[in-house]
């Protein structure tokens, strides 16, 4: 990440370095070349201003003599330039100042015949004997057609070069204190993009390595900030999947271990009394019978237990449909409790039901129903010493309620909402005499979803239990389901 953030950082950088550098190098030269463009053509504009001026005053003289001198002299101090008049063979024959030694000098050729035929010229004349070049103005001296010459009026160039050396001084000390402006905000910029997106990087990598509870702290809205933002939103569904993927683990663990112990109880005692049948050690035919019946009873045990785990697992997997027609839930719990009347005498207990008159039928499947009532009465019977079970029927609304009351052992509030799982049983300090495959509840439950209904408990230990089931009546299915 280090080199990755060096990267940026050099990048943004020099970008905005050289976007500077040229941006500044660009302006300052045009600003320099249409600045001295600008001031030289003011300045032969006012020096052709001034000369024709001196031409004014000048004009109906045509001789030099000491009055033309004098008045040379005094427009030179009035207009601060220096004053020269040429004859008609571009001669220097006057000058604005009486120690001037251009006098006899020759003008450009070029100049001067420019000049004699009545034009103006403005350029950087090169007068012989002069090194410097001087910035000037020629134009006609005469009035009229009369044209006696001509009259120069010209400026020093190098006042101006200061001039533009100065700009252009200026110039380099703002674009050198642009480069470091622009150095110290690009270098902020560049440390507020890299800062963030290392902490992104970095937190990406702890995610990669499997630790999906880390999170990007950015305290930013632009761009960066919803890239934090997805990335923090990503690591949460990493980590519900992570979540999710163990708590499938555990239930896998968990499913194959409470297997592998249901299915071994009846086989391992199948097995002792199928070796002591074998070795012949059980000589005594009643012996002999009654291991018979053990045999069996654990066989079946077994069998319930895979048609337990084949009826749940089709239940989850959305595998069973239901085949409904009206059913009359009355006939169902008369037929439930004369089927375990037998076994609920042996113990002392008594089965009674309450069903409630103009009960209406439900519109289910009369198989699924059965088992859901025989799972809930099976286990009354087997947590109840004595008492009363009661299996009662009543309309709520549109909803037919079902309840199974016991007087048993109850149920402890921490089991209460773990009844429902796979293997979890109540009773498991006296599973040896209590058996069952702890897959009853969570196939009720399942079934009762499949039929749109809702399963509830109420239970205190040492004070029974209630199981309340709601079911939609046959009335309320037909109004939310027209034909």
């Amino acid at each position: 990440m280090l080199g990755m953030s060096k990267s940026i950082f050099r990048r943004l950088l020099f970008s905005f370095l050289i976007t500077v550098l040229l941006g500044l190098g660009i302006s300052g030269a045009l600003m320099s070349m249409f600045a001295k463009n600008y001031i030289y053509e003011a300045k032969q504009e006012e020096l052709l201003r001034k000369a024709k001026k001196v031409n004014a005053a000048i004009s109906q003289r045509n001789k030099v003599d000491d009055k033309l001198l004098a008045q040379l002299a005094f427009l030179d101090e009035s207009f601060d330039n220096r004053i020269w008049l040429f004859n008609q063979q571009g001669k220097i024959v006057a000058t604005s100042m009486k120690s001037d030694v251009f006098i006899g000098k020759s003008v450009a050729a070029s100049i001067a015949g420019k000049v004699l035929k009545g034009q103006n010229a403005m350029t950087e004349l090169q007068i012989e004997g002069l090194e410097d070049p001087m910035l000037s103005v020629a134009i006609p001296w005469g009035a009229g057609d009369h044209v006696y010459g001509g009259i120069v009026l010209h400026a020093p160039i190098e006042g101006i070069e200061k001039t533009f050396a100065q700009m252009r001084e200026t110039i380099l000390w703002a674009t050198l204190f642009g480069v470091l402006l622009s150095t110290a905000m690009v270098s902020y910029l560049s440390w507020s993009i890299s800062r963030p997106l290392q902490k992104i990087e970095r937190t990406a990598r702890e995610i990669g390595r499997g630790n999906f509870a880390e999170r990007v702290t950015v305290d930013m809205t632009d761009e960066i900030g919803e890239l934090a933002g997805t990335i923090n939103m990503l690591s949460d569904r990493l980590e519900k999947m992570e979540q999710e993927r163990r708590h499938v683990e555990q239930v896998r663990n968990d499913f194959l271990a409470n297997v592998s112990h249901e299915l071994r109880t009846p086989l391992t005692a199948m097995q002792g009394f199928l070796e002591a049948l074998q070795d012949g050690l059980v000589e005594d035919e009643d012996a002999r019978q009654r291991y018979y019946t053990v045999l069996y009873t654990e066989t079946m045990q077994a069998s319930r237990l895979v048609d337990d785990l084949m009826d749940l697992m089709k239940l989850e997997n959305n595998e069973i449909t239901l085949a409904r027609f009206p059913v009359d839930l009355a006939e169902i719990i008369s037929k439930v409790a004369f089927t375990f009347q037998p076994e609920a005498e042996e113990k002392g207990i008594r089965i009674e039901t309450e069903i409630a008159s103009g009960l209406p039928r439900l519109y289910a499947d009369k198989d699924r129903i059965t088992q859901i009532l025989n799972n809930l009465v099976k286990n009354a019977v087997k947590f109840t010493d004595e008492g009363t079970i009661t299996l009662a029927a009543s309309t709520d609304n549109e909803w037919v309620k079902l309840s199974v009351t016991d007087t048993g052992s109850g149920i402890g509030p921490d089991d209460l909402d773990r009844i429902w799982e796979r293997f979890f049983k109540v009773d498991r300090g006296r599973s040896k005499k209590n058996k069952g495959t702890g897959l009853g509840l969570a196939i009720v439950k399942e079934l009762v979803e499949l039929h749109e209904g809702t399963i509830t408990v109420n239970s205190e230990p040492g004070m029974g239990s209630s199981f309340t089931i709601l079911l939609p009546a046959i009335d309320k299915y037909r109004l939310e389901r027209p034909s």
